[in-house]
């Protein structure tokens, strides 16, 4: 019998943590980039995430070896599932936050992550698909964290190698956004409600299209009618969530809560891009006021994140 302990109950959801801090970070070099934000914060802000990563999975490797039947839950658990996809997705985003000071290293970290996610990837679906104890009150927002880091691999991935190997990962992508994208309006409008502690993961909505945008936009390096297609999709989802913001703000705090984090860091990437690519001055003022959410929103999940964590409130069994 495993003897108990709170590595235990270590969450796989943690390394969706990693994915905001990254964001976090990509979003301050994209200010210094396309908005001539003169404060270089961003080194800080990759040395915090990457020590932050490393933590995270040497803990999470001492579950695997210590408790290998609760990951085995995990792995079988229809929300938990579609986290272990966030340490793929945090390899691919250390990469291109490594990729402009070390290309080969930012090679081999991209090269994992873009194997691990499609490993990922067919392993999930697979289970979705096969293993016959998944219905309609299952799905949810997470469900897209597969999708979004086959669309994110391209951002580095046009850069390093082969442009046919970014389509390949773009086109899943897109084509299960969408697909999960109806099921999703599905299950809210003609099923059961959400969880409350999984209502912060309806931000998720934002990212596939947003990060799709960051995608298609170096993949082509142009600014055309489907660009602009994407990133107005992620930008009236964003306005959906802010005019319902009252029921957000009233939740009590869960690790969900970190799901804000990531997909507003996409959109202020985005947002900067499209400042650099047309001119307008409307996005140099909306990137910049993103940003500063941004920072608001990472600053209070850090503080929340830490004192849950002091309390004992963080490593303890999850109700079902």
């Amino acid at each position: 019998m495993e003897k108990e302990s709170k590595l235990q109950f270590l969450p796989i959801t943690l390394f969706s943590t990693v994915m905001g801090l990254a964001g976090l970070t990509l979003a301050l070099r994209a200010a210094e980039t396309h908005l001539g934000f003169t404060a270089q914060f961003d080194g800080i802000a990759a040395g915090i995430t990457g020590s932050i990563f490393i933590v995270l999975i040497i803990f999470y490797s001492l579950k695997t070896l210590h408790y290998p039947n609760e990951v085995k839950k995990e792995l079988k658990h229809p929300i938990k599932l579609s986290f272990f996809p966030a340490f793929s997705i945090s390899l691919i985003l250390c990469a291109m936050i490594l990729l402009p000071y070390h290309q080969k290293g930012a090679l081999m970290l991209w090269s994992a992550g873009a194997v691990i996610q499609l490993i990922f990837t067919l392993y999930v679906m697979s289970q979705w698909l096969l293993s016959g104890h998944f219905h309609i009150g299952h799905i949810s927002p997470p469900w897209f964290i597969p999708v979004v880091g086959n669309i994110l691999v391209p951002v580095a991935g046009s850069k390093l190698v082969s442009i046919e190997i970014s389509w390949f990962y773009f086109s899943i992508g897109l084509l299960y956004w969408l697909v999960l994208l109806t099921l999703i309006f599905q299950r809210k409008i003609g099923h059961s409600q959400l969880p409350l502690k999984l209502f912060p993961t309806l931000f998720i909505l934002i990212a596939p299209p947003a990060v799709g945008f960051l995608s298609y936009v170096n993949m082509t390096g142009q600014m055309d009618g489907f660009a602009r297609f994407l990133y107005f999709s992620a930008v009236f989802v964003a306005i959906l969530l802010v005019v319902n913001l009252q029921r957000f703000l009233r939740l009590p705090f869960f690790i969900s809560w970190w799901a804000y984090s990531f997909p507003v860091a996409a959109l202020t990437i985005a947002t900067a891009v499209m400042f650099e690519m047309t001119s307008w001055r409307g996005y140099w003022w909306a990137a910049y006021g993103l940003l500063l959410i941004l920072i608001v929103i990472i600053a209070i999940l850090v503080i929340r994140t830490l004192s849950a964590l002091l309390k004992g409130q963080l490593l303890i069994p999850e109700e079902e």
